[in-house]
């Protein structure tokens, strides 16, 4: 006798016409029964169609719903799944990230670069400090409007020309992120304490550590851990001398030499010069692409002398390239042994000038193709603002200005 057919799912008399209700929009359902492929399960198909707030289109657009009936055991079990979600298509300009607004203070030295860095974006804005002094000479300062930014994020830019500019800036450094920001980004585009980052004898001390030390203590904001921004360090591994509290970020200022070699006329004849093994050790990775040139000290007799290690400087425009200059003595003298070489021209860069007590006035002008006399170009960044001011107009001098760079590390 041939098998019965198995008996229909039982019927749902509180699912024929389901009311749906959501926040957004109510639905009012039709089902439509169909049998599932599996014994002990009915599949339910639920069209919807919505009304309520939403638009035209929205309204007479149908949605497909699923009821799945677990038959096989009592009471049912009912699983309603909705609609896989059709995305909307995506505005033209959905893809642009929104600028991140920044309340940005300075130091006052710095007041040139802040408005450079407010002129690139308009979510920078700038907010001023009051830097007064005691008559005993420490600094009395305040914050005008502090309330005003709470939940903001906030940068401040630093320069740590001298030591005796140093406390007043911390001071400032640990106050801002008590004030409820979102978040503190510290731009201190020198750090001058890097070339003191090693221990050659017992009891030398690495004024590098210390400096590192004291950005580390910077208090925690809302946001999390201060991002401390640095425009190429003397030495790499000084990122371990920060701890966790802060977020040692790294920048370089590389970028804006090779942009501004591009604009030379004779920006295919260009070669790279390193004063020392150092220089490239930190920069060559950068400048890769660009025919190489290193020198080197070698000592002959009582004298330390510059030679060249590696690469031939004959015809080309040779630049010079380090992180930052002091006196400048090694810089002349490997502008002395390329002009010796056959360079056609020699070109410095360094993102420091630094040239404590004017000696940036040791660096002539070459002006006829002369190289032994003189630099054609000698550029620096505006990092340090005091150098800015007194070698400005001045050839060989150019400056190139940090201001771009900064104001996007700002959206970070």
């Amino acid at each position: 006798m041939a098998a019965s057919p198995s008996p229909p799912p039982p019927s749902l008399p509180h699912l024929n016409k389901p009311l749906i209700k959501t926040t957004a929009a109510l639905f009012h359902s039709s089902f439509h029964r169909q049998r599932s492929l599996s014994r002990n399960r009915a599949r339910i198909q639920c069209e919807q169609s919505g009304f309520g707030n939403g638009s035209h289109h929205q309204q007479q657009q149908q949605l497909q719903w699923t009821v799945d009936c677990v038959t096989g055991s009592d009471p049912i079990h009912i699983i309603l799944k909705p609609p896989a979600s059709t995305a909307s298509p995506m505005p033209m300009n959905s893809g642009l990230k929104s600028s991140k607004k920044v309340c940005l203070f300075y130091a006052a030295e710095m007041e040139a670069l802040a408005q450079r860095i407010a002129a690139q974006s308009d979510a920078i804005e700038l907010r001023s400090i009051n830097w007064r002094k005691f008559e005993d000479g420490f600094p009395n300062l305040s914050i005008p409007n502090a309330h005003g930014i709470r939940g903001e994020h906030v940068a401040f830019l630093a320069s740590f020309s001298s030591p005796g500019v140093i406390f007043e800036q911390l001071s400032i450094s640990y106050a801002l992120p008590k004030l409820f920001i979102s978040s503190f980004t510290l731009v201190l585009p020198f750090f001058p304490t890097g070339t003191s980052e090693r221990m050659e004898d017992e009891g030398d001390i690495a004024t590098a550590f210390t400096l590192a030390r004291f950005l580390s203590n910077i208090p925690i904001s809302r946001g999390g851990p201060t991002s401390v921004v640095i425009y190429d360090i003397h030495a790499l591994q000084e990122r371990f001398y920060f701890d966790d509290n802060v977020l040692p970020c790294f920048e370089s200022g590389i970028p804006l030499l090779k942009s501004r070699l591009q604009q030379l006329p004779d920006s295919d004849n260009i070669s790279i010069a390193f004063p020392d093994d150092g220089a490239w050790k930190r920069f060559h990775k950068q400048l890769q692409h660009f025919p190489v040139i290193i020198c080197a000290k070698v000592r002959e007799g009582d004298q330390r002398i510059v030679r060249i290690k590696e690469g031939d400087p004959k015809g080309r425009h040779v630049v010079i390239v380090d992180d930052l200059v002091q006196s400048g003595g090694t810089l002349i003298e490997c502008q002395k042994v390329l002009a010796k070489h056959g360079a056609k021209k020699v070109s410095a860069y360094v993102t420091h000038g630094v040239f404590p007590k004017r000696s940036w006035e040791r660096f002539t002008h070459d002006t006829g193709g002369h190289p032994d006399s003189g630099l054609t170009f000698f550029w620096i960044t505006d990092s340090c603002p005091l150098t800015v001011k007194e070698v400005k107009n001045k050839p060989p001098f150019e400056v190139l200005s940090l201001a771009s760079s900064i104001a996007a590390t700002l959206q970070i």
